[in-house]
């Protein structure tokens, strides 16, 4: 099945002011969703793996569970996930493509789908990566990669098994550019490397705050339907980035090879912009390296 929400063409609706919201994995980014939730007087149900967690999100106003998926996935657990789901109005789903095997992503999330189904959730929201747009040079968008259960992408088919076949609940897919942040410096990522190849490509970033000020607002805002991505609006090139990223953490600049011509895809937020009510603070991901 082709995905019906890589466009504009569903409708945005409001619903009630506080949702409950289950937010399934509870990691560096599901715990900062979870807490600003929690903060706006949301009631939140969070999930983690790691058991030293539970305190931390219960003193931030997270009713926390330990939950995980795959190989330890039991009957216990499908029966909590089911408790869970039919306590909440709103799933975020934010479990990475790195927790499963190479080709065991849909997998890995199928109980998810089939809970999903029994529970009668209402509206699932997908949080999922631009890395499954090809490395061309040029502009992508939404619909430059379609969410189906067939799809030679991973992510892409795990997409599609929450892209709703017959309006069993809402979806809205939400696909991040590079992750960056508190705990997550860029500057470290290629800090002391040398002759680095695809210089002239731009980095598609985006910070941890405009992820959870987007996630945020549209569960506040009901905006369901859609695939949007997230990306800061600047894209500086890798040759420019990230030694300034490295110098920032007073590391080795990384170098690169010289090259010609343009490499590397640009991500596209113009969609995310025009239908979320939300005003993004960091994309000038230059500026935004003293908030990481």
């Amino acid at each position: 099945m082709t995905s019906s929400n890589s466009g504009g063409s569903a409708s945005t609706t409001s619903g009630a002011e506080h949702p409950t919201v289950l937010v399934l994995g509870c990691g560096w980014l599901g715990l900062a969703l979870a807490r600003a939730l929690a903060a706006a007087g949301h009631v939140v149900l969070g999930t983690t793996t790691t058991p030293e967690n539970l305190a931390g999100m219960e003193a931030a106003g997270i009713q926390s569970h330990l939950l995980s998926l795959g190989a330890d996935f039991n009957a216990p657990a499908e029966a909590l996930l089911l408790r869970l789901l039919g306590a909440a109005d709103v799933l975020v789903l934010n479990v990475p493509p790195r927790a499963a095997p190479a080709g065991a992503y849909p997998s890995l999330l199928r109980p998810v789908h089939r809970a999903v189904a029994a529970a009668g959730t209402r509206h699932v929201l997908f949080v999922s990566s631009t890395s499954v747009y090809p490395n061309e040079p040029r502009l992508m968008r939404e619909a430059d990669a379609l969410s189906t259960r067939d799809a030679a992408s991973d992510v892409l088919r795990a997409e599609g098994h929450f892209v709703p076949r017959y309006g069993q609940w809402k979806s809205t897919v939400v696909r991040l550019g590079g992750l960056m942040g508190p705990d997550r410096a860029p500057g470290r990522f290629l800090a002391g490397r040398r002759d680095l190849e695809q210089g002239n490509a731009p980095v598609n970033l985006v910070h941890l705050t405009d992820v959870v000020g987007v996630l945020s607002a549209i569960i506040r805002h009901g905006v369901w339907g859609h695939t949007f991505n997230v990306c800061a609006e600047q894209h500086p090139t890798r040759r420019d980035f990230y030694p300034a990223a490295a110098r920032y953490l007073k590391l080795e600049a990384p170098t690169f090879k010289d090259e010609k011509g343009v490499s590397g895809k640009t991500i596209d937020s113009s969609l995310v912009r025009s239908l979320v009510p939300y005003t993004f603070q960091h994309d000038d991901v230059l500026a935004a390296l003293e908030h990481c």
